[in-house]
């Protein structure tokens, strides 16, 4: 969003409320999940909703919102700066996908991709922590590829490596009252019932044990 002017581009000195209203009609997304996502917020980094701003990398904060195990990026013990992106699991992400001839992810390939960042990220960091929350946290995210971006490989490849929207890019999310907590939460349950760390777990207790 800062990177299209939705919101200040230097990602500095933005109003918890501002983001709030942004959020909606960019991504489609019900008023009260937003207004969650961003009390939410606001709480994590000690900050009032109503009177406060904050620059974007504060979001960044280790196991506040982000976690161990992502998808996108390394874990903290390997790079204290949360907010870079690592290209070789965004492609490895991407081309996991199965559906259509590969353009696009399932709820199948993000569980298994879920499952082998688990199951290495407990392998290879002895600082491993991934509570139930930030499990939830790490399915919700996984969940957003596929009902706001459709799980379209295409699009997914702009916003996830070039940081941006594609042109033209509308949500994939069609109710008139957005991506509601009720649909986010159900999408996450069926991430995370799909996912299974054992089927990883050897694998990646050898390439530890040969680093």
């Amino acid at each position: 969003m800062a990177n299209h002017g939705i919101i200040a581009r230097s990602g500095r000195g933005i109003k918890f409320t501002e983001l709030t209203e942004k959020i909606r009609p960019t991504y489609n997304i019900s008023p009260s999940f937003c207004s969650f996502t961003l009390h939410f917020a606001a709480f994590m980094l000690n900050k009032s909703y109503s009177k406060d701003t904050f620059d974007l990398e504060e979001l960044d904060l280790h196991n506040g919102i982000e976690h161990d195990a992502s998808l996108t990026r390394l874990d903290a013990a390997f790079q204290p700066k949360q907010g870079e992106k690592h290209v070789p699991y965004i492609e490895e992400l991407l081309s996991s996908a199965t559906g259509n001839d590969g353009s696009l992810m399932t709820i199948k390939d993000v569980s298994r991709m879920l499952s082998k960042r688990r199951a290495e990220s407990k392998a290879n960091n002895a600082q491993y922590s991934l509570g139930l929350s930030h499990k939830i946290f790490g399915g919700g995210n996984a969940s957003l590829l596929l009902s706001i971006f459709g799980g379209r490989v295409g699009d997914l490849r702009s916003v996830l490596l070039d940081e941006r929207l594609p042109d033209q890019w509308e949500s994939r999310v069609r109710e008139p009252y957005g991506l509601t907590l009720l649909a986010f939460n159900r999408s996450i349950l069926s991430v995370e019932w799909g996912t299974d760390e054992s089927k990883w777990a050897g694998k990646t207790e050898r390439e530890a044990a040969q680093a």
